[in-house]
């Protein structure tokens, strides 16, 4: 059984120098392992490189390199493409150079480098008919700030290029200056639409640090606000799709049923975004019988409206014209950029961490990995509506389980201790995808290094992808149907 969390001491880990460190990798990659996150921290004059690799067999590992600041490796990218934002973050973070990237460009802008996002070297093109068209980085709406630089010929885009970083908050560093099990609060705002994933996954690696065992039962709470969190954020998705193609039916339909979920996880922990329900050693809030049958009879009128508002979209002829066929990622861009969740999915690309690494609570009560087939806005658009589908059935089987009621368990105290010189990484698959979180301790179990991915980090260039010959107007619907967050790209 794959489990969603590894813990290893650091003396474990013996670091290459970075060039056969490097090397490493790319016989692990060429062997089919998939590289989930990159990344370094200093170490008195040197650098300590990290790669947390996932084989084919559901099997985490980690190889470590280390060498001198301001030193420089072959880069992996040229050869597997799915790295190099990884890369590219490394070489920003730690100024480690990946010698022969093809693309090596800033993914965010710390402290006093924000002065110089005028200077970002955007890709440009030549041609006499060629035109450029900047949007952003303020936009209308309440979009997050971030610039999208399209070379169109006509109305025909010939690439985007997408430049984020303009609320770099250093979210990395500021865990360091708290006590590990104080953070919760902070790490459920991160990405504020993956708040429980984000906090399964800290809860779960400071559980393992600390040596504590939790009970099936708080995971399988854990797992009813998880799969709340997913439908509520699908549910956003496909309204705003249905908003950008003026399907008003769905816009009202979708956002009113989002509201019905949003709310029922307010009812049961006081928070429509799940906020302050999990935390290190349980869960703050159970799931009484009161609060279970409240949850049932809202799934219950919830399947039944969004079947119909899915059967309308599936039905409309305008609906199926404006998204087939357009913004198409193929299988083989999607393996190449290492795309992860579900628009990976939608390309037929078969990964979720449910099932690749189910851990105890989706081992025994499975999920089904659903996969599309024609990688376009439609898939993916479709593909959220069996998603939720998914785990609304799944949601019914945990919920009418009869040894479910669990009251608010014990917390870990403040104080308690985690184990000294050791790394740990923790998945948890969130709406989006992948949520990466690994912790390292010291030698006194204080954090000494904390590295946070959201998936929206190795999907964005996806998106600049799918743009390639689609007409400029198609970006609106391109855009909502990945769905990714800014934030989550800046941390």
């Amino acid at each position: 059984m794959g489990e969603p969390v590894l813990l290893l001491p650091t003396a474990d880990l013996r670091p290459e120098p970075l060039a056969a460190w490097a090397d490493a990798c790319a016989q692990r990659l060429s062997a089919g392992e998939r590289m989930l996150t990159l990344y370094g921290r200093p170490a008195h004059t040197e650098v300590i490189t990290t790669a947390v690799l996932l084989g084919p067999n559901g099997a985490l590992s980690v190889l470590r390199g280390c060498g001198p600041v301001g030193n420089s490796y072959p880069s992996l990218t040229a050869l597997f493409p799915a790295v190099q934002m990884l890369e590219r973050e490394l070489w920003e973070q730690t100024g480690l150079t990946p010698t022969g990237h093809p693309w090596l460009k800033p993914v965010r802008f710390a402290g006093v480098r924000q002065q110089a996002m005028a200077d970002y070297p955007f890709f440009h093109m030549r041609g006499q008919e060629l035109h450029e068209v900047g949007v952003g980085p303020i936009h209308a709406s309440v979009i997050e700030p971030g610039h999208f630089r399209f070379q169109c010929l006509g109305e025909e885009v010939q690439h985007l290029e997408i430049q984020l970083g303009y609320q770099h908050r250093g979210v990395e560093a500021l865990l360091l200056q708290r006590a590990p099990l104080s953070q919760t609060s902070t790490i459920e705002t991160v990405v504020g639409d993956s708040s429980v994933a984000y906090a399964w996954g800290h809860c779960a690696a400071i559980e393992a640090l600390a040596g504590h065992a939790v009970d099936p039962a708080v995971e399988r709470v854990r797992g009813v606000a998880l799969e709340l969190e997913r439908v509520a954020m699908h549910l956003a998705s496909l309204g705003g799709l249905a908003t950008d193609i003026a399907f008003l039916q769905g816009g009202a339909s979708y956002g009113r049923l989002r509201t019905a979920i949003i709310n029922a996880s307010m009812r049961a922990c006081g928070s429509r975004f799940g906020r302050g329900w999990l935390r290190p050693g349980g869960v703050r809030i159970g799931i009484d019988d009161e609060l279970r049958q409240d949850l049932l009879v809202t799934l219950s009128a919830f399947a039944t409206d969004l079947a119909q508002v899915n059967r309308l979209m599936h039905e409309s002829r305008s609906v199926r014209a404006r998204f087939q066929g357009v913004g198409v990622i193929s299988q083989a861009d999607a393996l190449g950029l290492g795309l992860v969740g579900l628009v990976a999915r939608a390309s037929g690309v078969a990964i979720d961490t449910r099932t690749e690494l189910p851990g105890r609570l989706f081992q025994a009560r499975p999920i089904p990995l659903l996969t599309g087939l024609d990688g376009d806005c439609w898939s993916r658009t479709e593909l959220r509506m069996r998603e939720i589908d998914a785990s609304v059935v799944w949601l019914n089987q945990v919920l009418k389980e009869p040894d479910l009621d669990l009251r608010a368990t014990e917390l870990l105290a403040a104080n308690t201790p985690l184990q000294p010189e050791a790394l740990c990484i923790s998945l948890t698959e969130g709406f989006r995808g992948e949520v990466v979180q690994v912790l390292e301790t010291d030698a006194a179990g204080r954090l000494a290094h904390c590295k946070l991915q959201d998936p929206s980090l190795k999907n964005w260039f996806g998106l600049a992808l799918c743009m390639r010959n689609n007409a400029i107007s198609d970006f609106p619907i391109c855009n909502k149907s990945f769905d990714l967050s800014y934030c989550g790209n800046d941390l």
